[in-house]
Parts: C-alpha cells; sequence; structure tokens
C-alpha cells in the first residue's frame, strides 16, 4: 500500500456492529500494519454481505461477490479435468470464498478525451483502466497526486466521482489473419459490416523494436510500380521510406499503387488512415476492392471524426498488427497517411492532459512519438524467422518547404524521402516526384541487377536536363544540338509519367529506360506518350521473350540485349 492517505471504507446494507466494526480494524492492522476503524457507508445495491475498501483495494464479500468467486471455481476445477462435486459440496457446507482484492480509484476531471484520476496509485504508464460503464482508457500522465488517463469509447458515462479499475494489461489489439481483407478501427473492431473477425492472439500496440542482433541488411526490392521510385529511389523490404509533399501532390496515390503492386508477391498490406475524411477512406477501399488488393491487405481507420486518442493509437495498432505477420517470416508493407494528423492528435492529448507546450505547442517528447513507431520495421535475420516490415510514412509539408519545422524531425528517423513539388504537379508531371530532393539511403542495394545496370545515369542525366533547362529559358536561338539535348531531357521526363493504378513490371521498366537512354524514343509524340510506351513494351514482350525472361531472371542487360530494345523502339516509328 502507498504511503498516500490512508483511508478505509465498508459499504453495506446495515450499519456494522461494533463487533464487526473491531474485525474489520483487526483485519486491517494484521494486513496493512495501520491502526485504522473504517467508516460505515449505506449502500442498499448491495443484496447481503458488504464491500470493503481500504485506500485502493476492494475486497468484495457480498452475494454476487461470492457467487462470482464458486462459478470461477467451477470453472477451473472442469477444464483442469478435476471432480467439481466435492467443491459444490463444500460451498453448500463450509465453503469460504477468499476476498477478491482489486485496485479502485476516483474519477477527478474528464473532457476532450482525458480523465483525470485520483487513487490508483500503483498504476503503471500506458496501462489499460476501465471505468463505469465499460469505458476503456489508458494512462498517459503520471503526478505525485492523480494520473491522466485518455479515453478510447464513448466518453459520455464517466462522470466525475465515478469509480475506475486497474486491469494489470496495457493496451493491445487483436491480430490474426482473419484481419486480412477487412476494415477495422483503431482498437481492432471491424466496421466493414463483414461480421465478426476470429483473432489469432493479441498484441501490445507498444513493443521495443528489434535489436541490432535481430536484423539483417535491407538489400532484397519491394518493387512499387512506379518507374520514377524504382529505377531512382528503391525501396528495399525492411526500409523506412518517408513520402513527403503539400497537400494534394498525390502522396497517398503513391502509397495506394506500392499496395497494387504487392498483387501476387506474398507481401502483405496494412494501410492506416489517421484524420482523413470518412468518404476518403471509403473511396480507397474501394479503389483496393476494385483492383483485387483487399485480398492481402488490412486497413486501419481512424478518421478525422474520431477522438484524439483513436488518432493517436491508431498507427501504433496498425504496427501491432504488422509485427504479427513479420514475425511469423512474412513481408509486411505499411502505411501511415499520414502522421503530421497524428501529431497533431498527439499535441491535442498532451495541451488537455497538462504536458507544457514547447515549440507550436508540441511538447517536448513529440520526437519519440514517431521514432519508437518506426523503428519497429525491420528486416529480420534468418534466425528470427526472415520476416520483414516496410514502411511507407506520409508527412505534408507547408508551401514546398521541405525544410519547415516538422514536430518530430521524421526526416532524421526514416532511410530516405520521396519528395513531391506543387509545381511540378501542377505543370502535369504525375507522380511529381523531385528528383533533387528525393532520396534513398538504401540506394542499389535494394535493386536487381538489371534495373541497377540500366537506370546508374538517369538521375544524373535528369539534373542536366533541368540546369540546361534553366540556363536556356531566356536564350532566343538554340543550335541543333543543344535542342537535341533538350528533346532528350524531355524524353526521360515523360517515360517518369505515369498513369495512376497502372503500375509497370521490373522488364517493362527496364525496356523503357535502356530504349530512352539509347535514343530509341525520340520521335515519340508527347500526347499518349504512356500509351505508346505500353504498346512498344507489348510488342518487344511477343517479339523477344528470351530477352523478357532474362531481365525477369535478374541478370544484367547485355550489349545485345540493348542493341535489340534500341532497335526495336527506333524501328517501331515505322510500323
Amino acid at each position: 500500500m502507498s504511503d498516500k492517505k490512508f483511508s478505509a471504507r465498508i459499504y453495506s446494507p446495515e450499519k456494522p456492529s461494533r463487533e464487526q466494526l473491531e474485525r474489520f480494524a483487526g483485519f486491517i492492522k494484521q494486513r496493512y500494519k495501520r491502526d485504522c476503524t473504517p467508516e460505515w457507508i449505506c449502500d442498499d445495491e448491495i443484496s447481503g454481505g458488504f464491500r470493503l475498501e481500504v485506500g485502493s483495494d476492494v475486497y468484495d464479500w457480498s452475494v454476487e461477490g461470492r457467487l462470482s468467486q464458486l462459478q470461477e471455481a467451477i470453472t477451473s476445477a472442469a477444464a483442469a479435468g478435476g471432480d467439481v462435486i466435492p467443491l459444490l459440496k463444500s460451498a453448500v457446507g463450509d465453503w469460504t470464498p477468499k476476498a477478491l482484492s482489486e485496485q479502485t480509484g476516483t474519477v477527478v476531471t474528464v473532457g476532450d478525451g482525458v480523465a483525470t484520476v485520483r487513487g490508483l496509485y500503483d498504476a503503471e504508464y500506458g496501462e489499460i483502466l476501465l471505468f463505469e460503464g465499460g469505458v476503456r482508457g489508458m494512462v498517459q500522465n503520471i503526478t505525485p497526486k492523480s494520473l491522466g488517463c485518455m479515453l478510447f469509447d464513448d466518453g459520455d458515462s464517466v462522470r466525475a466521482g465515478g469509480k475506475v479499475k486497474r486491469t494489470g494489461s496495457s493496451a493491445g489489439v487483436p491480430v490474426g489473419e482473419g484481419f486480412i481483407g477487412r476494415v477495422t478501427d483503431a482498437l481492432g473492431v471491424p466496421i466493414d459490416g463483414k461480421g465478426e473477425i476470429t483473432a489469432s492472439g493479441y498484441r501490445p500496440v507498444e513493443s521495443p523494436a528489434p535489436g541490432i542482433a535481430a536484423r539483417q541488411p535491407v538489400n532484397c526490392p519491394l518493387k512499387t510500380g512506379i518507374l520514377a521510385v524504382d529505377a531512382m529511389f528503391p525501396i528495399g523490404r525492411g526500409q523506412r521510406e518517408l513520402i513527403i509533399g503539400d497537400r494534394q501532390t498525390g502522396k497517398t496515390a503513391i502509397a495506394i499503387d506500392a499496395i497494387l503492386n504487392q498483387k501476387n508477391s506474398g507481401v502483405i498490406c496494412i494501410y492506416v488512415a489517421i484524420g482523413q475524411k470518412a468518404s476518403s477512406v471509403r473511396q480507397i477501399v474501394k479503389t483496393l476492392e476494385e483492383n483485387g488488393a483487399m485480398e492481402y491487405t488490412t486497413v486501419v481507420s481512424a478518421p478525422a471524426s474520431d477522438p484524439a486518442p483513436l488518432q493517436y493509437i491508431a498507427p501504433y495498432a496498425g504496427c501491432a498488427m504488422a509485427e504479427y505477420f513479420m514475425n511469423k517470416g512474412q513481408d509486411v508493407l505499411i502505411i501511415y497517411d499520414d502522421l503530421s494528423k497524428h501529431a497533431v492528435a498527439y499535441r491535442s492529448l498532451s495541451l488537455v492532459l497538462g504536458r507544457s507546450p514547447g515549440r507550436e505547442a508540441y511538447p517536448g517528447d513529440v520526437f519519440y512519438l514517431h521514432s519508437r513507431l518506426l523503428e519497429r520495421s525491420a528486416r529480420l535475420g534468418a534466425a528470427y524467422g526472415g520476416g520483414s516490415m516496410t514502411a511507407l510514412p506520409i508527412v505534408e509539408t507547408l508551401a514546398g518547404n521541405v525544410s519547415s519545422y516538422i514536430p518530430t524531425n521524421i526526416i532524421s528517423i526514416t532511410d530516405g524521402q520521396i519528395f513531391l513539388d506543387t509545381s511540378l504537379f501542377r505543370a502535369g508531371q504525375r507522380p511529381a516526384v523531385n528528383v533533387g530532393l528525393s532520396v534513398s539511403r538504401v540506394g542499389g542495394d535494394a535493386m536487381t541487377p538489371c534495373l541497377k545496370s540500366v537506370s546508374g545515369t538517369l538521375r544524373l542525366e535528369l539534373a542536366q536536363y533541368r540546369e540546361m533547362k534553366v540556363f536556356t529559358q531566356f536564350a532566343n536561338y538554340l543550335d541543333d544540338e543543344m535542342q537535341k539535348s533538350l528533346r532528350f531531357g524531355e524524353i526521360l521526363m515523360n517515360i517518369l509519367k505515369q498513369e495512376q493504378y497502372r503500375p509497370y513490371e521490373e522488364w517493362e521498366q527496364a525496356v523503357i529506360i535502356t530504349a530512352a537512354a539509347s535514343r530509341g524514343l525520340d520521335w515519340l509524340p508527347d500526347e499518349d506518350f504512356e500509351d505508346s510506351l505500353r504498346e512498344i513494351c507489348r510488342s518487344f514482350s511477343e517479339a523477344r521473350p528470351d530477352v523478357i525472361e532474362r531481365i525477369n531472371s535478374g541478370a544484367k542487360l547485355s550489349e545485345e540485349d540493348r542493341a535489340a530494345i534500341t532497335e526495336f523502339a527506333k524501328a517501331a516509328q515505322n510500323a
């Protein structure tokens, strides 16, 4: 028992006699080494017996309490294969139930999804508390006199003065294969109207990240099907690649395309929507269903209409679901859309909990908010199952300023970023990937030898084109060589344009880059450029399946194969 203020109360329909009060005082003396005579409080709802509260401990000796203990004893005996008849005889005769001990506290204040509780002096950070009416909450703030608890359920039934109990368990979500193809809320409860989900287990939403010894190098590609990404900023299984840019620049589109491209790859996908409009989430689910992607995808939704606690817990819940598959040796792709809104939800909670605000009113521990989440992404070693979790967090910027204040400094946490430029997006370059500001710190380690060999100079050539375009935009006259160089740069920019929901296979990317680098596509008109590219790829695969087979094997392209691709692309002009 804590050294806080010590008190005892006894609840019963009738006032105990003096002898009974003396026995209660003797029990307290023996158990807690304190001299204390309990205060009697009349409670007509107790049908026989009594309930003794000593500090935050409760001893339920009412009729309901004794029957509950008897039921548990019979259930345990039956489960163990024992005979329940002697137990029933003992209950009729002289069986005496043990006093149950549970810690309870009192709600002091409640509002904005947060409750302040007193009395639960032994509660731990992250522990789940149970309020009257079945409302659940999680301890988020511990002070010498009270606890700050965020509420997961509708808190209308929680009132000041109400009772709250410890559960002794930390926050967690159900996990398992049954969640594939389903849409759930932040607590794992299905919200798609398809019935209950049979869970295979239960995982805490907060768990330590894999240690250094448990990890292996990130050198296995996770293909997105987006040429601008796979060819220049490859993503490896176990990597954390940030998608960053202003609103309405196609950040979510890249994430959804990456999910669509995992079809038949064995990768499980989890999409976590944080603070999005419910209609937007429904549209994403519809798109995934129409493309057959919900067969391997789970959607965790905490829309803008949900309270801040659910938006706060959603990415950790999605990560716990992903860890279930990773620990079984499977590969997982998880999308956090987006962590800017997640940080805002955490700021709201922190301010209500009374934490000192810092820059932009974010609390001082805001960096830890996303670092402990993204560090759980990894590619495990063979001794630990060999599974992986690849994270694509999304963050929103303002006015294209990638160096502006981001509360969690997430760029330093991730292994690179794909920066989407508003000016490129408005100019029709989609996906609007800014080649100069985007980077993948895994680099060529996450590329197949074939794609690595054909795309090695692509970024350099694009950079030269950008500089040349700026230098010549005010020129009155351009010679033929300069015009050819500019046209070559335009072709490279055109091959990076890609319609949404139409991913490229790796052999298509290799054919396109090879043909463009050898000036085999200079004749293509800008109109219907992508459709013409896909038609060339289709025709080439029919004419030279042997080259396609070698590309799919991952081997580097030979000079003969490169020449065959270039000649076919140039010959297509006269076809």
